[in-house]
């Protein structure tokens, strides 16, 4: 495979631009989230906003694939991982697998005990790869059907 897949802590608000980017064709255009929806308290400069972490992977210094961890939840709960994207073209790769196991990684590292998400139906099998457990029933999120999964670190 001669496109590797790079990714980094979001540190800047350059690179974080770079994770909008790819945010945006993702969700906003081929999913049809609205910017409102998708943007939110959590995507501002990584030099002041506290409350997330995200990383960016590259190929060939292009932005690929990101993902956001959110480190503000309550106690007695998992931390959030959420807005994991993959430009279309570049599906089936194990670049969503790379960027999952990097947050977690994050994750661990911070002694954060386990994690939640909320994956789109088509995506359960490939968190169940990672080791997720669905729960609870099944909700709409921006108009897409989505189900509570989670994972003890």
């Amino acid at each position: 495979m001669s496109e590797e897949l790079r990714i980094s802590l979001v540190t800047t608000q350059a690179e974080l631009n770079e994770c909008l980017l790819v945010r945006r064709a993702v969700f906003i255009r081929e999913q049809g989230v609205t910017e409102e929806e998708e943007i939110d308290e959590h995507d501002g400069d990584p030099a002041t906003v506290t409350s997330a972490l995200h990383v960016l992977g590259r190929v060939e210094g292009f932005p690929s694939a990101t993902g956001r961890l959110l480190l503000d939840y309550p106690a007695g709960e998992n931390a959030h991982i959420g807005r994991v994207a993959v430009m279309q073209q570049l599906r089936g790769r194990g670049y969503g697998r790379a960027v999952m196991e990097a947050l977690q990684a994050q994750a661990r590292e911070r002694d954060i005990a386990g994690i939640t998400l909320d994956a789109q139906l088509h995506a359960i099998s490939f968190y169940e790869g990672l080791g997720y457990v669905a729960r609870g029933d099944v909700f709409l999120d921006a108009g897409i059907k989505h189900r509570s999964m989670d994972l003890a670190l």
